[in-house]
């Protein structure tokens, strides 16, 4: 067999995969939604654990994902496909009868940051997009070229923890008013010309792109939205699996585990008030990916593995 170098390998293997198939918990005939479907890599291990009354349902943002998707899955039975944000998964038909687990693996996708015309990568120049679904507007180019110096600000700051945040916004207005910013390296370049580069080698554009990319996608308010349409269609012992690849993401996910599955802390000052049925379980702490892994695929450096099994009915 011909060697494969690391980068290669990286480029086709996801995420924690043995650590997201064993938190599945995948039954034969269970019915199972993979949110972000990216490549595939999850969704093929989910496939091949189901047998002929099982199901797969595949959802993304990126018309990109479902043209892979529909070309790799499209001829079996057990799977259905859907454009789309795993936000509005409830809305979903094929999810009204419930799931058996549901998998959001978050962020950009190898196949997103590796395409410069998709312009997530600072490192790669292609036009200033970010957008994971391209039929919707704005894109980052059209953002940067209408938001107020505060907004931008704001948002780098929010998003990106930023802390330069006021600095690189006035550099972006001052920019954009003497020509538009719609290059991926206009931007990077800027944003190193106004923050050289630290002693952590970090690139200085690296939290500001973050940022951009999140507002543009609404990616942590879907993700909101999305663990709680999942907390609605998850049946009994139904599995949610999440992974997670930077602060504010994980947090979300943490604090929304520990509102559904861990009592409110009381109070004796206050009268004591009948707490709500705990509705989760979280399953282990919180997974990260080893170092073979993380040596294979440096991307995976990041990543935290957050499980919580349904333990109710939904309430009437």
């Amino acid at each position: 067999m011909a060697a494969v170098d690391a980068n290669t390998r990286a480029e086709h293997l996801p995420v924690m995969f043995a650590e997201v198939i064993e938190a599945l918990r995948v039954k034969e005939d269970g019915t199972y939604l993979d949110g972000t479907f990216g490549r595939g890599g999850h969704a093929r291990g989910v496939l091949s654990k189901l047998g002929a009354n099982g199901r797969l349902l595949l959802m993304d943002k990126d018309p990109t994902a479902i043209a892979e998707a529909q070309k790799n899955f499209a001829g079996d039975a057990r799977v259905a496909i859907y454009q789309g944000s795993f936000a509005d998964l409830a809305e979903w038909d094929a999810t009204a009868e419930g799931l058996d687990g549901i998998l959001f693996d978050l962020g950009v996708s190898s196949p997103q940051l590796d395409v410069a015309e998709r312009g997530f990568s600072f490192s790669k120049d292609g036009p200033l997009d970010m957008r994971m679904d391209t039929t919707r507007s704005p894109s980052a180019a059209e953002w940067i070229a209408e938001a107020s110096e505060k907004d931008i600000a704001d948002v780098l700051f929010l998003y990106g923890e930023e802390r330069q945040s006021r600095r690189i916004a006035r550099a972006i207005v001052e920019k954009r008013a003497i020509a538009p910013i719609v290059r991926t390296a206009e931007l990077a370049s800027l944003i190193a010309q106004v923050m050289p580069r630290g002693r952590d080698g970090i690139h200085p554009a690296t939290r500001s792109f973050q940022a951009i990319r999140i507002f543009i996608n609404r990616e942590l308010e879907d993700l909101k939205l999305g663990l709680n349409a999942a907390h609605a269609r998850l049946r009994p012992e139904g599995r949610l699996a999440v992974i997670s690849f930077h602060s504010l993401e994980d947090r979300i996910v943490k604090q929304f585990i520990a509102q559904h599955a861990k009592a409110p802390a009381g109070n004796r000052r206050m009268p004591e008030i009948k707490a709500a049925p705990l509705t989760l379980r979280e399953i282990g702490k919180a997974a990260k990916a080893g170092a073979e892994e993380v040596s294979m695929n440096p991307r995976a450096r990041s990543a935290v593995l957050r499980v919580a099994e349904r333990t109710m009915e939904v309430a009437a």
